[in-house]
């Protein structure tokens, strides 16, 4: 009997070792923990969870990632510790978000030796992703943006739908878009990009879809529901405030 004892108790220190190690190595928390990251990135970890966002996404190492609107690269260089040397990270901008960022992404990729990460300013209407080429894209709260018009913020009306059949074309068969954004109130679809920087996870839904991917997970790990969904979310009371809807989609 205390043979059997032994080796039972023998058994559950090693698989609990085991579950240790396992957790201890996860690449996500590993990612967020990595030395020497911004202070004003590990302030913003606790609102955005990044760890949570990518690891639902299903990001490994080796693959190829386009993180698009990308500004200074808060996720960009998440990525790269990810995807690690033998991956790749597009940090994606158009001229308007590279000035939004005033231009930090270059000191991010310079400061933190990403090697991994290459900085992109694109052409919305040919943005040269190639076919094929993209194993994950990561719209990280941006997605409404595509919506949003403001001449006097160098930001034309966007052609939405060939930015998307730009990205689906650039996925491989299997690739996934992550797809994180402020909730506005159901029923106003695209309306909200405007005026409150939200838009209709019901219609982000459909938007996608009609591009020919399918959704395969979301989470609602950056639910509020104390969030009316009534106020502007990049400035004012509702920073980090914001209810945000999270969705993972997948080519087939």
């Amino acid at each position: 009997m205390l043979r059997i004892a032994r080796t039972w108790f023998i058994a559950a220190l090693l698989a609990l070792t085991l579950s240790q190690v396992s957790l201890a190595a996860d690449i996500y928390d590993d990612a967020v923990a990595h030395p020497g990251r911004l202070a004003n990135d590990i302030k913003r970890d606790p609102v955005d969870k990044p760890a949570e966002m990518l690891r639902l996404a299903g990001i490994k190492p080796g693959m190829q990632v386009a993180d698009f609107l990308a500004a200074g690269g808060y996720y960009s260089e998440l990525l790269g510790y990810i995807v690690g040397p033998q991956g790749h990270v597009l940090l994606i901008n158009n001229e308007a978000y590279d000035k939004f960022s005033q231009d930090s992404w270059k000191t991010r990729i310079e400061k933190q030796h990403l090697t991994n990460v290459e900085h992109r300013t694109v052409d919305f209407a040919n943005m040269k992703l190639g076919e094929s080429t993209l194993d994950a894209v990561v719209m990280m709260k941006v997605y409404h943006d595509l919506y949003w018009v403001s001449a006097e913020d160098g930001w034309p009306k966007v052609d939405v739908n060939s930015v998307l059949d730009q990205i689906v074309k650039a996925l491989k068969p299997g690739g996934v878009v992550l797809v994180v954004d402020h909730s506005a109130k159901p029923g106003t679809g695209s309306s909200a990009a405007q005026d409150l920087h939200r838009i209709d996870e019901a219609f982000a839904q459909e938007d996608f879809e009609s591009h020919g991917l399918k959704r395969v997970a979301r989470s609602n790990v950056l639910r509020r529901p104390d969030d009316a969904r009534d106020e502007i979310t990049y400035k004012g009371p509702m920073v980090g405030k914001t209810d945000r809807f999270v969705f993972v989609f997948k080519k087939p």
